[in-house]
């Protein structure tokens, strides 16, 4: 085994520092971390250009840590309520690691694994965590993992920007904390209120039983397929281009339409993944934002075009709303007992503008486990060039494996019609 890790202090400090109530973006990902019990770590290792040196790596680690306000970020909880505390200075420590003779990218993965087993103490230790791993004497690999509840894509496709090019202009756009103090003024409860009353009015409306018990019961419980489509991903491409939709929506309508042929629910209930980027001041800002919102879509075995309409009709209240108290909402979605567990996220970057070449759709199983991923079921769309590919995750007490394979291959049916 590669020797303990030596560490090295690095000291940093940023512009800004407070106490406050974590902002909806963070209560949402807070609420995650607390039901999962994992602190959603998101990165891993990346290899080092040779002659990297140690004060590189801490320069890059410093910068993190100066610049972005999440990174510096502790929660405490008072009366069960969470707050955040954000120092405008402090220490974090950088681990190195010697690999001896050990594969040393196997060394920075094992770390990874190691971190993301066990659970950070958020009170206590940065949502950051760093190492660089050392083979006869040259850095060769970077271990990083960042809390989800540090940033969303969105935030994360900042820092990738920022990082490398060591930017020093002052921050963009409201903070964490600055977002809380919005939230809670009479204007941002106003709007959450107004969320709340759109939520209740769906939640009144809808049947129970969103998802037919399955037949028998599947071992194990937790899926995770995927679905490879240029056609589908072409047909997308021709509805967005001819009714003037975003591609997203487009994929939202098939879906919608989808579980609708395959389940039989009318209406459709999705929980699509909202940036809330498009909101004043929050287009760049590394903060996690994201949030899932909801939306009632009648499906009625009617076309496609006339699902896209409909689509459209709907999805802009729930962009809307889809920016929340999570406490409250949730509440509502207690008080009705109704599943709502369908989700929906396109997180594509820029490949949902590069060029698709006509193939094969192609269904495949990744895992199958025990480990549970909480929700019913969860439909990523990816970030592939070149193609369309939809990740879906299941837990099969809810829906069967192969009626999700079904309904995959639904979505293509139904926009090539």
């Amino acid at each position: 085994m590669p020797a303990a890790p030596e560490r090295v202090s690095v000291e940093f400090e940023g512009e800004s520092g407070g106490e406050g109530p974590l902002s909806w973006g963070q209560l949402e990902n807070w609420s995650a971390i607390v039901k999962q019990g994992t602190w959603l770590p998101l990165g891993g290792v990346k290899p080092l250009p040779p002659e990297t040196t140690i004060d590189e790596v801490k320069g890059e680690l410093r910068y993190l840590m100066s610049r972005y306000e999440p990174m510096r970020t502790l929660i405490t909880q008072e009366a069960g309520e969470p707050r955040q505390i954000v120092h405008r200075s402090g220490t974090i420590d950088l681990a190195i690691v010697d690999a001896g003779e050990h594969d040393p990218a196997h060394v920075a993965e094992n770390l990874c694994e190691a971190w993301r087993a066990k659970m950070l103490d958020f009170s206590t230790e940065w949502p950051l965590k760093m190492a660089v791993v050392r083979q006869h004497g040259r850095l060769t690999h970077m271990a990083v993992l960042i809390s989800h509840l540090v940033t969303d894509a969105a935030g994360a496709m900042t820092m990738l920007q920022e990082v490398p090019a060591r930017t020093g202009t002052p921050v963009e756009g409201l903070q964490p904390l600055a977002q809380a103090h919005w939230q809670a003024s009479p204007a941002g409860q106003r709007h959450n209120a107004a969320a709340q009353r759109y939520w209740q009015n769906i939640l009144d409306t809808v049947p129970r039983d969103r998802f037919p018990k399955p037949a028998t019961t599947t071992k194990p419980r937790y899926w995770h397929g995927e679905f490879t489509s240029p056609t589908l991903g072409l047909a997308v491409r021709h509805w967005a281009a001819s009714t003037g939709l975003d591609s997203s929506t487009v994929l939202l309508a098939a879906f919608a339409g989808a579980l609708h042929r395959v389940f039989g629910a009318d209406p459709v209930l999705i929980r699509p993944m909202v940036s809330n980027r498009f909101r004043p001041g929050l287009a760049n800002v590394v903060c996690t934002l994201a949030q899932a919102g909801l939306l009632s879509l009648p499906a009625t075995d009617a076309p496609f075009a006339e699902l896209l309409g409909r689509a459209r009709r709907v999805t802009t209240a729930a962009y809307k709303y889809a920016y929340f108290h999570h406490t409250g909402v949730q509440r509502i979605i207690d008080a009705h007992d109704v599943e709502i567990g369908c989700y929906f996220n396109d997180r594509r970057g820029p490949s949902r503008d590069e060029p698709i070449e006509p193939g094969e759709s192609a269904f495949r199983w990744v895992t199958a486990q025990d480990a549970p991923t909480f929700e019913p079921l969860f439909v990523h769309v990816d970030d592939v060039p070149g193609t369309l590919r939809l990740s879906l995750y299941l837990d099969a007490d809810h829906v069967a494996p192969d009626d999700a394979e079904q309904v995959m291959r639904e979505m293509e049916r139904l926009a090539k019609a």
